[in-house]
């Protein structure tokens, strides 16, 4: 899958003008907790997310450094966390790197991003243009309506050679001590091991290839 495949669509945006004010409020009317920023062309400028509204003096929670921390962040870095704390355009405390996906990044790619940058969503540009968005409940959302693989029919053949020609192709499972067996979607594995992890690995791989009904583990931990 794409992200074009389970992106939202049209995205909510903000102006690069907007007050700090009027973007917590349409967090709260839209239920929403990011929102990309665009300017006066429609282009992708930024994002704000609540993060960026944690430290603010209108509640009080402006960031107070211990005065080592402040020294070592130096001018630069407290002239930063004031300009967090007091700003009233959405420009002035906005996250401006904004990773960006197209629509036809493959789903592995975004989950990704998302866990390479610690970032829960990524915004979906075409052309320059925004277009969607995929967020971490999007990629939960396309698991929970994926079709189930018992809906197509694989004969007992097809899975063992899939199974093996998977498992002969990843570099941590045995190459001569593991087998594998199949009777009307039953898969039976054999073998052995070097630990507790590859086995469940194996059944892993079993259990999620099209056709298989169930799994029974016959795999052996060989004992160091």
């Amino acid at each position: 899958m794409k992200a074009r495949d389970v992106m939202t669509a049209p995205v909510i945006t903000v102006r690069d003008t907007a007050a700090v004010k009027d973007v917590a409020k349409l967090f709260l009317e839209r239920g929403i907790s990011a929102v990309p920023v665009v300017n006066a062309r429609d282009e992708l400028v930024g994002i704000v997310s609540e993060g960026d509204f944690l430290h603010r003096s209108e509640i009080g929670t402006q960031r107070q450094r211990p005065w080592w921390l402040a020294l070592m962040a130096g001018d630069q870095g407290q002239a930063a966390d004031y300009i967090k704390a007091h700003a009233m355009r959405v420009a002035d405390i906005m996250t401006r790197n904004v990773i960006t996906a197209t629509p036809d990044t493959p789903l592995n790619e975004i989950a990704a991003m998302l866990e390479q940058h610690g970032i829960k969503r990524v915004p979906i540009v075409h052309e320059a243009n925004l277009v969607g968005i995929v967020s971490r409940a999007n990629l939960v959302q396309a698991i929970a309506s994926s079709g189930s693989k018992l809906d197509i029919p694989v004969s007992d053949t097809a899975i063992r050679e899939r199974l093996l020609a998977h498992l002969n192709s990843q570099g941590w499972t045995p190459k001569i001590l593991l087998n594998a067996t199949v009777n009307d979607g039953v898969v039976d594995l054999w073998g052995i091991t070097d630990s507790n992890t590859e086995r469940k690995a194996i059944r892993v791989a079993a259990e999620a290839m099209p056709g298989v009904r169930a799994v029974n583990d016959h795999i052996t931990v060989r004992r160091v």
